[in-house]
């Protein structure tokens, strides 16, 4: 009987558990959407939204951005200068920011699903730069044809030896998504969400202002943070397949990445990408982090300079 009771007191207090993570999760997805709404419009493409910003005029940049993020990342600064010469336009990735999530993570069909809502928009031949994950992406558009050229800012590109950190680990599976994701969107504190930022620039400071505009409260829902483990912890697999292609894309391609980055390592990607891709130049910034869009801003303006010209 003591081991029914403790079995049934146990019971009662997952349930308990569980009905604290819903309730608690719920109400910090209805703050974000309260406090992060979109911020500009969307396009419907095979009856999924893609949440886009549109600015300025000149030749079409498309602007994706990289895993945990959406489109406030490129908001924050680098468009309204870019808005200056280029008609911008950066997109949320399915499933992350405002977009809708698609039935599939790849790279292709987030390619395709961003290609297609751009070309709904008169964006035909456009620049597409990506940044981080975002420059996967955007080489599995070149791979399916269409930009003009790329330009590929601390992008994974190239398999890379052992294994994702502990977080995508425990969240491979569907079982670990189903049990952890709730939990980490419900409990997460935000000091560790703004220590997570500060690993991402390092060396560099995350700039003043950043953590309040960004929107992390929009990547720890549930549903946001299911879609973006999924697709990261594909994409090794999914870059194993590119990688032998690489040699047929003859566009334009600038590659801008810190030495310093140890997120996506300039050693495993960037300088041996260039060294795959007939029409590719490699613009190295030492002592640099991951996040050169606002760290040196300059640079990574120059690279979309230089491929727009090319």
């Amino acid at each position: 009987m003591t081991l029914l009771k403790l079995a049934v007191s146990a019971l009662v207090l997952l349930g308990l558990l569980a009905a604290l993570t819903l309730w608690r999760a719920g109400l910090r997805e209805a703050a974000a959407a309260a406090a992060f709404p979109p911020e500009g419009q969307f396009v419907t493409v095979d009856g999924h939204r893609i949440h886009y910003v549109m600015k300025g005029s000149g030749t079409d940049l498309v602007l994706i951005h990289g895993a945990s993020g959406s489109l406030r990342d490129f908001s924050f600064g680098p468009i309204d200068r870019l808005a200056q010469d280029y008609r911008v336009i950066a997109v949320d990735r399915p499933g992350l920011g405002h977009s809708d999530p698609l039935p599939e993570v790849s790279l292709a069909a987030q390619a395709h699903a961003i290609k297609a809502a751009m070309a709904s928009l008169g964006v035909t031949k456009p620049v597409v730069l990506g940044q981080s994950y975002g420059g996967a992406v955007a080489l599995a558009w070149a791979l399916e044809g269409g930009p003009r050229a790329l330009v590929l800012v601390s992008s994974p590109s190239l398999p890379w030896p052992g294994k994702l950190d502990i977080w995508y680990r425990l969240t491979s599976t569907s079982v670990g998504r189903a049990v952890i994701v709730p939990l980490v969107s419900a409990f997460v504190p935000q000091s560790y969400v703004i220590a997570a930022t500060d690993a991402v620039f390092a060396p560099d400071p995350v700039p003043p202002g950043y953590d309040a505009w960004i929107g992390t409260e929009l990547t720890i829902r549930r549903a946001t943070l299911a879609t973006n483990v999924a697709q990261v912890n594909a994409l090794r697999a999914e870059l194993v397949t590119m990688e032998p292609r690489y040699g047929a894309l003859t566009l334009p391609v600038e590659l801008v990445h810190g030495d310093a980055d140890t997120i996506v390592p300039i050693d495993i990607h960037s300088r041996p990408l260039s060294r795959l891709l007939p029409n590719a130049t490699l613009t190295v910034l030492p002592g640099t982090g991951h996040m050169p869009q606002h760290s040196h801003p300059d640079a990574v303006i120059a690279a979309i300079a230089r491929a727009a010209l090319r």
